[in-house]
C-alpha cells in the first residue's frame, strides 16, 4: 500500500527532522524572495513576481502586503489567459487574495476597488454601457487599472466617457486614476461629475472622502461620508466610511436609543407588547401611546391608506405616527417633578425637528421600511444628512 504525502506535510516532517537550522535557512529565503518580488513590482513585472509570490504567501499567509501584491498578478495573469474556466479560477483566487488582504488590515482606496469589481464567484460585475465601443473601452481601462497603467487606463475611460456621458464608473475610476497618482484636485473634479451622474449611488460620496482625508480636511470629508451613509445606509461599505472617520477624529457615534415596546406573538398565536416603565413619575406611561398607534393601523389604518394591498406590512407612515404619538402623549402628562425622562426628551426634541422619519430610516428599519429609504431619501436629502449631522455625529451631544 502507497502512501502519499501533501507538500505541506513534507515541509513538516522536515522541519520535524531538521529543526531550527532549516528554519534559519527558510527565513533567510524567505527575505530573499521578498527582495526578489520588490524588485519586480517596481518594474510593474506582476507575472515574473507571481510564481515568487505564491511561495511568499505560503510561508508567511499573514502578510497583507504579499497578499495584495499576489492579487494582482493573479488578475494580471487571468488578463494575459484566454481559457474562459482559467480567467474565472484566477479571478477568484484574485479576489480571495485582496480580501485576505483587506482583512489583514491593509487600507487602500484600490483595493476596495479590486474587491468590487470581482464578485465571489469570479465574474466581473455588472455593465458598464449598452455602448459596445464604451463598453469595451472599459473593459481595457480596467485591465490597465489593475496593471496599474494609469495613464492608458485614464485615457480608455475618458475615451468611455464620451462615447456614453452616463457611464457613471468612467467618471469614478478616472477620479480613482488621479487619486492613485497624487492628483487630489482632479481626482475631487471626477468624484464630482460621477455624483453628477448619479447621485444615488454611494460609492463616488465615499471615494471622495479619501483625498480630503489624507489633506487633513476632516470636516469637508464628515460631509462625503454623511452623504454615503443616508444614499445607502444598509451597505455596510457606506457605513464603514463614516464609522473610520469618527475613529480617525476620535468622534463618538450614535443613534439615539429609546426603549420602543417590543411586540411578540404568543403561544396562543394573539399579539403580545411589553412596555418597559422606569417606575419614576417621568412619563414612561406615554409609550402606551406607541402600541395603541400600532394595534390601530394593524386594524383599520393600513387598509383604508393602501386599499390597493392585500397583505399588511410595516411602513414608514405607521411608525412614525407611532412614535409621534408618544412625543405627543408625553408632553401633555401631568408629572410630579414636572420632569420627563431623557429619552422622552430627545423623543420630543426629533419630533419637533422633523427628523423622527430619518431616525426611523437609518436606525430602525426593517426590510419592510427600508424599501421606503430610496423615496424618502428623492425629496428629504437634507433632513437625512441633518439628523447625522445632528443626532449621529458626537451622539446627539
Amino acid at each position: 500500500m502507497k502512501t502519499y504525502f501533501s507538500k505541506l506535510q513534507i515541509l513538516a516532517l522536515c522541519i520535524a527532522i531538521f529543526g531550527t537550522v532549516n528554519l534559519t535557512a527558510n527565513a533567510q529565503t524567505t527575505e530573499q524572495l521578498k527582495e526578489k518580488v520588490a524588485d519586480l513590482i517596481a518594474a510593474d513585472k506582476y507575472l515574473e513576481a507571481l510564481p515568487f509570490l505564491e511561495k511568499l504567501v505560503i510561508s508567511d499567509p499573514d502578510d497583507a502586503e504579499i497578499q495584495f501584491n499576489l492579487g494582482f498578478a493573479l488578475i494580471n495573469k487571468a488578463t494575459a489567459a484566454k481559457n474562459p474556466e482559467e480567467i474565472k479560477l484566477l479571478r477568484i483566487r484574485s479576489r480571495e487574495a485582496f480580501v485576505k488582504a483587506k482583512s489583514l488590515g491593509k487600507e487602500s482606496l484600490l483595493l476596495d476597488a479590486m474587491i468590487e469589481s470581482i464578485s465571489p464567484d469570479g465574474i466581473k460585475k455588472g455593465q458598464f454601457s449598452f455602448n459596445k465601443e464604451a463598453e469595451k473601452l472599459m473593459n481595457e481601462a480596467e485591465s490597465s487599472f489593475a496593471q496599474r497603467n494609469f495613464d492608458d487606463a485614464l485615457s480608455k475611460y475618458q475615451k468611455a466617457l464620451a462615447l456614453d456621458p452616463k457611464i457613471y464608473y468612467a467618471a469614478l475610476f478616472s477620479g480613482d486614476v488621479h487619486l492613485q497618482t497624487g492628483k487630489y484636485d482632479l481626482a475631487e473634479t471626477w468624484y464630482q461629475k460621477a455624483i453628477t451622474i448619479d447621485p444615488y449611488i454611494e460609492t463616488a460620496y465615499r471615494y471622495s472622502a479619501t483625498p480630503l482625508m489624507k489633506q487633513g480636511k476632516t470636516e469637508q470629508a464628515r460631509d462625503r461620508y454623511i452623504d454615503a451613509y443616508i444614499t445607502d445606509p444598509y451597505n455596510k461599505l457606506a457605513l464603514s466610511g463614516i464609522v473610520q472617520w469618527g475613529n480617525v477624529t476620535n468622534t463618538p457615534l450614535g443613534h439615539p436609543k429609546f426603549n420602543i415596546p417590543e411586540n411578540s406573538v404568543g403561544v396562543d398565536g394573539k399579539e403580545k407588547t411589553t412596555i418597559s416603565l422606569s417606575g419614576a413619575d417621568d412619563g414612561s406611561l406615554a409609550w402606551i401611546g406607541y402600541t395603541s398607534a400600532r394595534v390601530e393601523w394593524k386594524d383599520k389604518k393600513f387598509k383604508a391608506t393602501f386599499p390597493k394591498e392585500v397583505k399588511y406590512r410595516h411602513t414608514l407612515q405607521e411608525e412614525t405616527e407611532a412614535l409621534r404619538s408618544v412625543a405627543t402623549m408625553a408632553k401633555s402628562l401631568k408629572i410630579k417633578n414636572k420632569r420627563l425622562s431623557q429619552e422622552l426628551e430627545m423623543l420630543i426634541k426629533l419630533d419637533s425637528d422633523g427628523l423622527i422619519e430619518s431616525y426611523i430610516l437609518l436606525a430602525r428599519a426593517d426590510n419592510d421600511i427600508a424599501q421606503e429609504h430610496f423615496g424618502y431619501l428623492k425629496s428629504n436629502r437634507a433632513k437625512l444628512r441633518q439628523y447625522v449631522l445632528k443626532y449621529v455625529i458626537g451622539a446627539g451631544k
